[in-house]
């Protein structure tokens, strides 16, 4: 392994599962997945642990890692734009308060990040708990890992398809198994997100893009794209809605999920 070129390692953090793979140059192998069952309040400990037993299979010493969490891990929130806003301590907290106001509780023990957008714009923000941050050094310590990200996995899928979406006005729907996640773009100003559990079935889908549209109804017609990387075999037909999708062949969701990082 070279220093000047270290190993780079990809995971997943799903819902019931970890995947794995190992970027080589402009190809990703496959180095699999595991799956779990925990209640959702023992979720992220399972996980992560679930990810260090995967990774110490591997020579992972000096290597890199990034990490995409599913939604089942992160919180979202729209932060409108406020003129009274100009230093970024005054944001962090902005953010806080929308997050609270949003979810009816405190954000304490959740690390925040705001999407960066020009003056004027609604910004996207996004909480993931302390304990799963720390707990992933810990364990890239141990392991000898760089950790070089750690993105919800909606930011990697957005950034995957942007050129497909455009600029202006859309409803891009990310349908994990069991979460949804609905980012609504009008006039190239974010406008709404909004997460939901449940299938990711075509009725359920429908239903849910339907009610998406009727909230956020206007003069023109919007256009829907959706993610549904748990669906390759059977993907989603659904009338007036774009697929948005990885290609290739693996019935493995987790290891079409890394395919979204660039």
């Amino acid at each position: 392994m070279s220093h000047l070129s270290p190993d780079r390692f990809i995971a997943v953090l799903g819902a019931q599962g970890v995947g794995l793979c190992q970027r080589l140059g402009q190809e990703q192998q496959w180095l699999g997945s595991l799956g779990f069952i925990a209640e959702r309040s023992q979720a992220t400990t399972l996980a992560l642990d679930t990810l260090h037993s995967l990774l110490a299979e591997q020579r992972c010493k000096g290597a890199e890692l990034q990490l995409l969490l599913s939604a089942h891990y992160c919180r979202f929130c729209l932060v409108p734009w406020s003129a009274a806003i100009s230093r970024p301590d005054e944001l962090h907290q902005y953010a806080r308060a929308c997050f609270e106001a949003h979810y009816g509780q405190s954000l304490d023990g959740w690390r925040l990040v705001v999407s960066p957008e020009a003056a004027g714009l609604a910004r996207i923000a996004t909480a993931v708990p302390e304990t799963l941050l720390q707990r992933l050094h810990d364990h890239c310590r141990d392991l000898g890992l760089r950790l070089r990200s750690v993105r919800p996995y909606l930011m990697a899928a957005y950034n995957r398809f942007a050129e497909q979406l455009g600029q202006s006005d859309f409803l891009f729907v990310l349908a994990e198994p069991q979460r949804t996640v609905c980012l609504l773009a009008q006039n190239g100003v974010w406008q709404h997100i909004s997460t939901q559990g449940g299938s990711d079935s075509d009725a359920a889908l429908q239903a849910l893009i339907a009610r998406q549209c009727e909230l956020n109804a206007n003069e023109r017609e919007l256009p829907v794209y959706l993610h549904a990387p748990g669906r390759q075999e059977q993907p989603p037909a659904l009338d007036g809605v774009q697929l948005c999708e990885l290609g290739g062949e693996t019935a493995d969701v987790l290891c079409r999920m890394t395919r979204a990082v660039a």
